[in-house]
Order: structure tokens, then sequence, then C-alpha cells
């Protein structure tokens, strides 16, 4: 089996020498050079032919913004962004994402050795995960995006740890709908994609997107300028509203609970699901315990197995869900696992999951008042 073969560029010569001992650890990937800046990388992109880059965003002469939309529109390839754990860092990596970046790594601000060891498998399996995602040309409106690189963490927690197993119950049809949706790696310009074609008094809708806690409310303004909709990172105790999104916090679960006649948001700082805090899984859970028949689920392009089981059990619930297909997603793990657990109803392209949310939920509320 041949190795993934990996050029990192960054003008750090830590975090070159950090990344190379890493990634060389593992058994499929080699480190066929380094690039202090993004001329260097040039040159040796065309002569060393990688599988995978690593860019940094803050480079002397270029910076990495630059250089990854000139490489996306002329040779499109994998790329992993390694950026600052801060809001200008936040800003810039959604959109090196929307240029078609597949993920990217949080470069620690202090004690960069013993963060990147910390990180280390995460690492490893973004760039297995990378060399595998879907590349396309440069365009104005990418359908692609990331997840989160988050700390190695043993066991591998359940849902169980947050909200409990229930036993299925059918819950009465309404009129009110919640929307509850997942995504990991890709997902950030796949929710892109499909708030912007959903109509200002859409249902609620509820996301867990892997991602870190400086990026998500960063995530949400972003979503919020550019959707019909309102779109806010979600609070404690928010009421969830049609015509609103609620973006989990990068720290926490998001969890839908029933108050009375509403539904309204819970967070919970509890441990990492799935090695992921905010999890799929948890929310699904919810969603499925606290609104059942009334809610239509999405999961979208991600790394790993997080909301499989979770969408299962909507479906057990009442639910009806949609799974993104192979072709539209940049990474088929969280959608092929969802469908192999049984929990969904429909596979479809990216573009096509807005149309097919507003059908079911009119079909949905027709039925209710027949």
């Amino acid at each position: 089996m041949s190795k993934i073969r990996v050029l990192i560029i960054d003008d750090s010569a830590l975090v070159r020498q950090m990344l190379t001992r890493i990634l060389n650890s593992a058994f499929d990937i080699e480190v066929i050079g380094t690039a202090a800046d993004p001329y260097i990388a040039r040159e040796k992109i065309k002569r060393l032919n990688p599988d995978v880059l690593t860019l940094d965003i803050e480079m002397p002469r270029m910076d990495g913004l630059a250089f990854l939309s000139n490489l996306m529109r002329l040779r499109p390839m994998p790329v992993i962004m390694v950026s600052a754990l801060t809001e200008k860092g936040a800003d810039v990596t959604l959109q090196a994402l929307e240029y078609g970046a597949v993920d990217f790594i949080c470069k620690p601000q202090i004690d960069i050795a013993q963060t990147f060891d910390a990180y280390s498998d995460e690492i490893i399996s973004k760039i297995r995960a990378a060399a595998h995602a879907q590349i396309r040309p440069m365009r104005k409106s990418i359908d692609k995006l990331p997840t989160v690189v988050t700390p190695k963490i043993s066991p591998k927690y359940s849902a169980d740890v947050i909200i409990k197993s229930e036993p299925v119950r059918r819950h009465f049809k309404t009129t009110e709908k919640i929307i509850a949706l997942g995504a990991s790696t890709g997902g950030t310009e796949a929710i892109k994609v499909l708030l912007t074609r959903l109509p200002a008094n859409a249902p609620g809708i509820v996301i867990s997107q892997h991602i870190p806690a400086t990026f998500s409310r960063s995530f949400a303004t972003r979503m919020n300028q550019l959707s019909a909709m309102t779109v806010m990172e979600a609070e404690d105790d928010s009421v969830i509203l049609p015509g609103h999104v609620y973006i989990a916090p990068g720290s926490h679960h998001l969890l839908v609970k029933r108050d009375g006649a509403r539904y309204v948001c819970r967070l919970d700082e509890g441990n990492p699901v799935n090695r992921h805090r905010p999890s799929v899984d948890v929310l699904f859970r919810s969603v499925a315990q606290n609104v059942g028949t009334n809610a239509v689920g999405v999961i979208l392009t991600g790394m790993g197995d997080d909301g499989a089981r979770g969408m299962k059990e909507m479906h057990d619930a009442g639910a009806i869900n949609i799974a993104q297909d192979e072709h539209t997603s940049v990474v088929w793990g969280m959608p092929s696992e969802a469908i192999k657990h049984g929990g969904v109803d429909f596979i479809l392209p990216l573009e096509h999951i807005a149309d097919k949310l507003l059908t079911l939920v009119i079909d949905n509320n027709s039925r209710h008042k027949q």
C-alpha cells in the first residue's frame, strides 16, 4: 500500500518539525518535504507532487489564504489549514474553507509541542480523511468544509453520559416542526449551502457542527449574514422559534427539551461524546425523546460515526431523516454510518436537501390538519 505523501507549509521551524514527527509516526503517511513560505511550496508541489498539504495561514511574502486561492483555481488538491485559535483566526479559517480547504488544525499559542502531541491522533485522522476527500476546482459558491481538532480522549463515551437512553415513545403530531442537523468535516460550507436555500419562515433549526469554541460564534455570525433566517449561537433556555437557527457553541453539547408548549435549547458542558463536544448523537437523542415525530433530521458530510445512533433513535421515534449523498460530501463518513444503522429515509445531493425539507414539513402539516 502506498503511503499518503504530505507537504508541510509553515514559516515556523518548530511547527514543521512537530508536524513532521507526528505524521511520520503513522504507518501510512510520509512527509515528503517542508516549505517555509508559499513560493518555496509552489516549486516543491511541482517537483514532489504531494497528496495532501498542510498550510499555515499567516506567512511571509504571501499569506496562506492568497496561496490557497491560487492553488484551488490552478491545481485543486486536499489542503489542511493550520490556524490560530483566535477570533481573527476563526474568520480567516472559515474563508479558507470557503475557498476549498478540507479541514483545519488549530495551532496553539503556547506550549506547541505538548499540545500538538495531545492532538496527534486527530491530526493523523484529518490527513487520512483529506487524502480521500472530494476536491473540486474553486468557484464562487463552494459546497464544502471542516471539523475540529479535539484532544485524544479515552474511553470513547456514548451519549449515555449526557442523556440517558429511553424506550421509544410516540409524540402527538403538531404543526410546529424542528429540524435537527449534524455535520463534521466539510460541514460548515455544506450548512451554508443549505441555509441559503431556506426561506425566512422555515421551521426552527438546531445544529451540532464539530467546531472549536472560538470558531462557533464567528460561524453563526457569518451564517446570519448570508441566510434569510436568523442565525445565532445557541444559549441555554433559548426558545426555538420558526425562522431561527441555533448553532451549538463549540464548548457545549446542544439538547432540545420541551418546556410546556415550547421547545427550548439546553446546553451541557459534560464529557465529549464520540470524542466531540458538541456531539451530534447527543442532539439527535434529545430530539428523539422530546420532539419525535415532529422532527426532521439531517446528517451532512463528516468524518466518523457521530450521529448515526442518534439518527436511528429519531427514526424509531417517528422522525423523517435525510442523509447527504456520497458524491456531494467532502467526507462520506457520518452519512454512511447513519445509513448503515437504518436511520435514514432519503439520501440526497446537498443542493436538493432544502427543497426536500420544505416538502416534508408542508406534507406533515397538511396531514396533521386533515
